[in-house]
């Protein structure tokens, strides 16, 4: 099904037979499970050592965003519009329970995750498994009934970070107190001030070109506890609509 529809908005670039493998893997539904799986992500190399650098560990939360842009079915064929913009939409979360070095791991205890490729690599000190916790817990919210990981089923404008109209996916537009005048940290790769630039209520940041992890620091910025409970809160919510 997802090799079809990769094959035809690809115009067969990418064959419904080319391998792949989900990382961040977070919906349990998405394959068979063995018993005791959790969701995970692996990494390693520089975007490993940037999260070692920066400290991430248990207790802090990913948010993953892609690249995406509209399609339509025309003639029964998945098709992307013409006139619609490639934009950066966050699609999931993942709070870490545990950070397993999977070097320093016995197999027996990895079985759960078997089927993941950075349980199947050459040895590698930087080969690191994120591993969920049960549920997701943040600061001054209590009773949030959310999961430790999960998707974003449905678009929601919230998800977006592309600011409306851009051209260029990578020119963002967040809530005002992601701007990091007079914090002591700013999100990292971003603390070029000549990035930013205030808007009504709101902030445009022209993000790095390429760029897989950025790290903020929620204790510098605490309103990111409230940003991350409402927007998990309305996918729920969505959910059961």
């Amino acid at each position: 099904m997802v090799g079809a529809i990769v094959e035809a908005l690809t115009n067969g670039r990418i064959t419904a037979a080319a391998g792949a493998h989900i990382d961040p893997d977070l919906d349990r539904s998405a394959l068979t499970r063995e018993r005791g799986w959790r969701p995970l992500l692996g990494q390693t190399g520089a975007a490993q050592g940037h999260l070692q650098n920066q400290g991430v560990r248990s207790g802090d939360v990913f948010v993953f965003f892609g690249l995406f842009q509209n399609v339509r079915k025309h003639g029964g064929v998945l098709r992307v519009l013409r006139d619609s913009t490639p934009q950066h939409v966050i699609f999931g979360w993942l709070q870490v329970g545990e950070v397993l070095f999977v070097d320093r791991c016995s197999q027996n205890s990895l079985k759960w995750a078997a089927y993941h490729p950075h349980t199947n690599r050459e040895p590698d000190a930087q080969n690191t498994l994120y591993v969920a916790c049960d549920h997701l817990q943040l600061p001054g919210r209590r009773g949030l009934k959310v999961p430790g990981a999960g998707v974003f089923s449905r678009y929601d404008p919230a998800l977006r970070l592309t600011a409306p109209e851009s051209a260029k996916p990578s020119l963002w537009l967040l809530p005002d107190w992601f701007h990091p005048k007079g914090r002591d940290s700013s999100l990292s790769y971003h603390g070029d001030t000549s990035r930013w630039t205030t808007a009504d209520e709101a902030v445009l940041l022209q993000a790095v070109a390429r760029g897989q992890e950025f790290i903020l620091d929620c204790d510098d910025y605490p309103e990111s506890a409230d940003w991350l409970a409402e927007l998990v809160v309305r996918s729920q919510a969505s959910d059961c609509t």
